[in-house]
């Protein structure tokens, strides 16, 4: 039995990163288990693969919408290849996985192909996918479980169907389609929405709220809808409730509810994107101790203390796993602060302010509070709004839809948050994550001077 200073169950964001911080800061000696590939779902099976095909789409998009405006004829009506772009999307992915691989490597963390059962506190047997291979028993003062989560399926009738799909499979398609229906309007939902529509597929959003991206500012539901609708034909119902998946002569029906009025939409394929639940399997068995099988759970979510630390001392989880905003980056923060409290150190990063990402056309992000929250929360702010119509480098690019929205404290001009819908922005949300971090007034960011012209400069055009 070899034995480690921690063991890390699952290799996504959270816990190769996890792994190589642990042996690079702190100098313990790692292993880390993964049951499928490296990089774990956001390079496999959700953020990269699907960046890579929105960038493709949305180059097309523009090309086919704006052409003949810029210069550009004779484009073909149906110009693209469905297999091509999925070769190049899988030639990124593996590109990146080789990267972490190489980073593994290099930061001398011994990787186990396998799925990892913890057996106690201190030891995890890691059976590989050949069952004629041997199990491997290791044993380690640290356990950290990082193994993310997976694409839910609600119980609607029919939707265990062929042509009724989760992101995984969809993200494996290699032929065009005419069709999508999209349940479910949440990020997900609305990035393979612009993906599909921006190659000129007739695609339909049903989501149960009462708006699209219910979880972030309305004021960013109200434009998107309007603009998925007017210039990518996107058929958006709200407030609408899926009853069952039929099997119909051309394609996939699906049957909702809106307003009390039954109805339908067909089409080649239908996405189920309403949400992920935390992955377990595997993570216990009859071998398990007591503890480790009462270990405190929460509808399979693994509940964890301000440290990453579960009901069993020892024993951290982190991502999706635990529940909290679903996203990589939070991932990688919770990774680096559990390892951090397992050696007594002072978190790295401030783990309260978490920007917010949606990779439409165009795309939104955010951090902080918005004016509404700060209001919730009785805070006195002012807000300063700038339209990017008036930004030179959204005009010459024909990306001139958006705004950006700063809330500060009314009294010290503390920057509190940032809203924004634009090209590039989750690129340049950064730099009010760390106004806000950083506790930066209206005035500190003011002093900057922002290059001409850049999508950029709309920041200090908001600032004035």
């Amino acid at each position: 039995m070899e034995k480690f200073d921690l063991i890390i169950i699952g290799a996504g964001p959270g816990g190769y990163e996890a792994a190589a911080d642990a042996a690079r800061t702190y100098g313990m000696k790692v292993a880390l288990v993964e049951n499928r590939d490296l990089g774990g779902t956001c390079l496999n099976r959700g953020c990269i693969p699907t960046k890579t095909l929105l960038h493709t789409a949305e180059l097309y998009h523009q090309i086919k919408a704006h052409g003949a405006e810029i210069g550009l004829t004779n484009i073909e009506d149906d110009g693209y290849d469905m297999a091509q772009l999925h070769s190049r999307k899988n030639a990124v992915v593996e590109q990146l996985r080789n990267g972490v691989a190489s980073l593994m490597k290099s930061s001398k963390v011994s990787v186990y192909h396998g799925t990892g059962t913890i057996l106690d506190k201190g030891h995890v047997r890691v059976n590989p996918a050949d069952p004629e291979d041997a199990p491997a028993d290791l044993e380690a003062e640290h356990i950290l479980i990082a193994t993310g989560s997976v694409p839910a399926r609600p119980p609607i009738p029919g939707s265990d169907q062929e042509g009724v799909v989760t992101s995984d499979e969809l993200l494996e398609l290699d032929h065009p389609i005419e069709s999508l229906v999209v349940i479910g309007g949440g990020v997900i939902g609305m990035e393979f929405a612009s993906v599909f529509s921006s190659l000129g597929v007739k695609v339909t959003v049903i989501e149960a709220l009462p708006r699209i991206i219910a979880n972030l500012d309305r004021e960013f539901a109200q434009n998107l809808k309007m603009i998925m609708k007017r210039s990518h034909g996107v058929d958006i119902h709200t407030g609408s409730t899926v009853t069952e998946i039929k099997n119909a002569e051309n394609g996939w029906t699906c049957c909702y509810t809106e307003k009390d009025k039954p109805c339908e939409a067909t089409a080649d394929l239908v996405l189920m994107s309403i949400g992920r639940r935390a992955y377990t399997e595997g993570l216990f068995s009859d071998a398990s101790s007591e503890e480790v099988r009462s270990m405190s759970m929460d509808r399979g979510k693994i509940l964890v203390n301000e440290k990453y630390e579960t009901s069993v001392p020892g024993i951290y989880a982190i991502g999706d796993v635990i529940g909290g905003i679903q996203l990589a980056h939070v991932a990688t923060a919770e990774g680096r602060c559990a390892v951090a409290a397992m050696k007594g150190a002072e978190p790295p990063v401030d783990i309260r302010t978490i920007p917010s990402c949606i990779y439409t056309d165009p795309e939104i992000a955010s951090v902080g509070l918005s004016a509404d929250e700060a209001k919730q929360q009785e805070i006195d702010v002012i807000t300063k709004k700038y339209p990017m119509g008036a930004n030179g480098k959204s005009t010459l690019s024909l990306q001139e839809r958006g705004f950006i929205k700063i809330v500060a404290e009314k009294e010290s001009h503390r920057i509190l948050g940032a809203q924004m819908m634009c090209a590039r922005a989750t690129d340049m949300i950064s730099e009010f994550a760390q106004a806000v971090v950083n506790g930066l007034t209206l005035e500190d960011m003011a002093h900057t001077v922002y290059p001409h012209p850049t999508f950029a400069e709309a920041i200090g055009e908001t600032l004035k």
